[in-house]
């Protein structure tokens, strides 16, 4: 399970990030950081690369099924990281590709899941559940139309939704690596499951041998007594 020190990573770094773009305020502690102001834009790498501060109140890339979605997301969010760190038990044993995609999908989840939860209160801005999360990687993109729309630049995500989107490709590109893992791990535990039944079977049979020749020694030495003492393996006196 060392490898969901992966995911703690990834949610620190996205965290910091974060907390940086937007800024905050800790006044038992003294410490103030003012951040961006939402929507400010500072170049990076001229026009190609910048930090472009918004909130979002949907999924991963300012996608947004409406104000009533906020609550879903969140819930959703919440019980697919449990799930994932099950998973990630479950299959702790297998290869470690298959590990590596799962921690960056549940550090990317619970990233964005501590938004939600969590900066609505911390900012005084919304309720518990019904925060909003923060992007701000904001990229150049082909000059192209779709759907009616054009569309000049990559939508703006932070690191939370990279780290998910990594994830989800690994597991795309090595999905036959990964199956053929799970199906040599499956015969592995079949081949060592009947090795266990046989070597179960053999010490049942070696137990049961054992008590028949202590068996057959006690009668014999039953047996020997007897004769000993005049008598015959019925208890009867011997007549000679």
């Amino acid at each position: 399970m060392r490898i969901l020190f992966l995911s703690l990573f990834i949610v620190l770094t996205d965290q910091i990030s974060k907390l940086l773009v937007k800024g905050f305020n800790i006044p038992f502690l003294g410490i103030y950081h003012e951040g961006m102001h939402l929507y400010e834009t500072r170049n990076v790498i001229g026009e190609f690369f910048r930090i472009t501060f918004i909130e979002n109140p949907g999924m991963a890339f300012g996608i947004d099924f409406g104000e009533g979605s906020k609550l879903f997301l969140t819930l959703f969010s919440l019980a697919a990281s449990v799930g994932i760190i099950y998973y990630i038990y479950k299959v702790r044993d297998q290869i470690f590709i298959l590990r590596f995609s799962l921690a960056l999908i549940l550090g990317g989840a619970i990233g964005n899941l501590i938004d939600r939860m969590f900066y609505g209160v911390f900012y005084n801005e919304a309720p518990f559940l019904y925060g909003k999360v923060v992007d701000f990687f904001d990229l150049d993109f082909f000059n192209i139309q779709f759907l009616g729309n054009n569309y000049d630049r990559w939508p703006i995500f932070n690191i939370a939704d990279l780290s998910v989107t990594i994830g989800v490709l690994l597991l795309l590109l090595f999905y036959n690596k990964i199956s053929k893992s799970e199906e040599e791990l499956k015969n592995q535990n079949l081949v060592q499951s009947e090795e266990a039944e046989s070597d179960l079977s053999i010490e049942i049979n070696s137990l049961e041998n054992s008590q028949t020749a202590i068996d057959n020694n006690e009668n014999n030495i039953l047996n020997d007594s007897l004769k000993a003492n005049g008598r015959d393996s019925n208890g009867e006196e011997s007549k000679i």
